[in-house]
């Protein structure tokens, strides 16, 4: 059994980190977040350390250190705000933990540099959560993909929409420099998706970038991609209901789509596994889909009109 320090631990996406945590046979010992409202922990254990103030989890985390083996931090999660990630792995790996990053790993891409020296320097390993190249649809078809390499470059469709209310745009993950913006905080998954899938980047063209949208085309090793991410309910081919229907996600190859809303409920459980295993997904896996956000944030819009998203028609 490992013993794991979380933080963000107040957030939406630490739940599945925690039931990933136990569903692996292992317990969180110590948690940090500055808003309290953290009894979810009840439902794993009654026997975790929460700090609200980051300075004494760390103290604390440097005490377990220095203590027995059986007692010290053997891995971190981090599920904080994207701009805190590099500062809260640097501190796993200072601690002689190793670290489970929620996306993305960083906002900046030379962060990765300093990462990688760090995991040098410690002997600790930096994990990420690329959940969707666990995604039983997705490995189907990227086996599908690879084996019709040969043929003609892939024409790609990709499309995800996913409802947020007026909190997003007040909240860290409607801030550009805290979240990365909509490119970075919402769109990450899919362009590693994308890229593991079709291979590196050739070209990147954008269209539309604002706070609430983002559109584009890529050109890949083995695919053309035209892409559009959206957090506004508006844009959603049916009418949400709020906590029961709100998201949108679907990839076209070569005109045959698919959907993939289902299936998300326990790929945290399945990259936790290869994480453990010492097989899990690592800065290299992770500094494409960086790099390749970070110049689409960063990009001028583009008057192409032959390869702009369906779903930029009338605006």
């Amino acid at each position: 059994m490992k013993n794991f320090a979380i933080t963000g631990v107040a957030g939406y996406i630490a739940p599945r980190h925690l039931q990933a945590i136990l569903a692996t046979g292992n317990r969180v010992v110590a948690a940090s977040d500055p808003h309290d409202a953290v009894g979810l922990l009840d439902r794993f254990s009654f026997d975790v350390r929460y700090f609200a103030e980051f300075e004494r989890f760390d103290r604390h985390l440097e005490k377990l250190r220095r203590g027995p083996e059986e007692s010290r931090v053997h891995w971190m999660s981090i599920c904080s705000p994207n701009y805190l990630h590099d500062s809260h792995i640097r501190l796993a790996l200072r601690v002689g933990a190793n670290a489970i990053c929620e996306k993305p790993l960083v906002i900046n891409p030379w962060n990765m540099d300093a990462l990688k020296e760090l995991e040098a320097e410690t002997g600790g390993r930096v994990n990420t959560v690329l959940q969707l190249r666990v995604h039983p649809q997705l490995i189907a078809l990227r086996e599908k993909i690879l084996a019709e390499r040969g043929r003609a470059r892939h024409d790609v469709q990709l499309t995800y929409i996913t409802s947020r209310g007026r909190w997003y745009d007040v909240s860290w993950k409607g801030t550009e420099e805290r979240s990365g913006g909509i490119v970075m905080n919402i769109g990450i998954h899919f362009f590693d998706l994308l890229i593991w899938l079709f291979g590196p980047v050739q070209e990147c063209v954008v269209h539309l970038r604002d706070a609430r949208h983002a559109s584009g085309a890529l050109e890949l090793e083995h695919a053309r991609v035209r892409w559009f991410l959206s957090t506004d309910a508006t844009d959603l081919p049916f009418v949400p209901v709020p906590g029961k229907n709100t998201t949108h996600r679907s990839i076209s190859v070569d005109g045959q789509e698919i959907e993939f809303s289902e299936g998300f409920t326990d790929l945290h459980t399945r990259v936790y596994e290869r994480s453990l295993a010492g097989n899990g997904f690592t800065i290299d896996d992770a500094r494409a889909s960086v790099e390749l956000a970070y110049a689409i944030r960063k990009a001028e819009m583009s008057s192409d009109t032959e390869r702009r998203h369906p779903k930029l028609v009338g605006r």
